[in-house]
């Protein structure tokens, strides 16, 4: 099965379709990500503060490179533009590569660092320049957090890492990013489960004989998101694999729309809140 490439504004591409590694044990890694690859997932996206950037680093030199599409993401506690450049120095070296992917500031974090988060993105340009990563875009961040890298800087992200799952469609961000050339990237895209009972959900994966997972995923990429599901059970890895052999029709793509809750829908934090930083 093939999975659509988008084009990023940066001139390179990007699965529509990754597999995420959050949450999964770094003694868990290696496997979890072999599988994917065995599967056909050719994007994975980590971070640093998921602690098994090293074990995706070893599962992808493994697999082949130049054939997979890697992310990782900018720790809360490295914001400072040499804490940046020391800590995108240690990816580059745990994942194995002269240059990755994508790389993101994960949070804005507005309420730390005197609310700048604007010489963190700076610092993240300075490695899209020297080519050390290919694409750079940021993660949770909000349309004011998204106008202010617009109004002080010259590089526009190429993906913002948001929220976003029938029960939290995030369409104010997502319109931004749509009017600008920010593709976005759906995180926690099931609801940590959550909608998967919903009876609306049930009757329209009934419809077109599929799962609810699998229903929802295909409302993210009939949206134009990017998505990245994580399991580490083979059967449901290939489920979520198997999302673009069917579609959903104008009335179930609006059913799900309408399952939005704004702000009570949300499984994470909000990130004009968000403070934490790792010991």
């Amino acid at each position: 099965m093939n999975v659509p490439d988008l084009t990023l504004n940066s001139g390179t591409t990007i699965p529509q379709l990754g597999f995420g590694v959050y949450q999964i044990e770094p003694e868990d890694t290696v496997e979890a990500v072999s599988r994917a690859l065995e599967i056909g997932y050719r994007h994975i996206d980590t971070a640093q503060m998921y602690q098994n950037e090293a074990e995706v680093g070893e599962a992808v030199q493994a697999f082949g490179r130049e054939q997979v599409f890697v992310t990782s993401k900018l720790n809360n506690g490295f914001h400072r533009p040499d804490d940046a450049r020391r800590a995108f120095d240690e990816t580059l070296s745990k994942l194995r590569t002269d240059a990755v992917d994508l790389f993101l500031i994960h949070w804005p974090l507005p309420t730390l660092y005197d609310g700048d988060f604007v010489s963190t993105w700076q610092t993240l340009v300075e490695f899209f320049r020297d080519g050390r990563a290919k694409a750079i875009g940021v993660s949770n961040f909000q349309v004011p957090h998204l106008e202010r890298l617009a109004a002080e800087t010259d590089v526009v992200p190429a993906v913002n890492q948001i929220e976003v799952h029938p029960y939290v469609g995030n369409d104010e961000v997502r319109s931004y990013g749509q009017a600008h050339g920010i593709l976005t990237e759906a995180w926690s895209p099931i609801a940590q489960g959550q909608v998967l009972d919903d009876p609306a959900v049930v009757e329209i994966a009934s419809a077109v004989g599929r799962t609810p997972a699998q229903a929802v995923l295909r409302w993210h990429v009939q949206r134009g998101d990017i998505v990245f599901p994580k399991s580490t059970t083979p059967s449901r890895m290939q489920e979520n694999f198997e999302i673009f052999d069917f579609s959903l029709d104008d009335a179930q793509m609006t059913a799900l729309t309408a399952l939005d809750r704004g702000e009570q829908g949300r499984t994470g934090p909000n990130p004009d809140t968000f403070d934490y930083v790792p010991d």
